[in-house]
């Protein structure tokens, strides 16, 4: 996982042939999903609240919890 690979796919996103595309956002969609998880676990790790994660995710707590509670 890197912003580096997360950039390639975005670019990858932006191709002429429909099923390019495809493929490469399906395989943004989960490395974004990584990069999310390391990103929530850092900011609790910091002390970061539920709530301000879920703000900054545009989420509900509750939501955001249960994504990324018991890991």
């Amino acid at each position: 996982m890197s912003i580096d690979r997360i950039r390639t796919l975005s670019a990858e996103a932006g191709d002429d042939h429909p099923f390019s595309k495809l493929v490469a956002i399906a395989e943004l969609r989960a490395e974004l999903d990584r990069y999310e998880a390391v990103a929530v676990r850092q900011a609790r790790n910091l002390g970061l609240s539920w709530q301000i994660i879920a703000t900054a995710l545009g989420v509900s707590k509750q939501a955001v919890h249960k994504k990324h509670g018991r890991r």
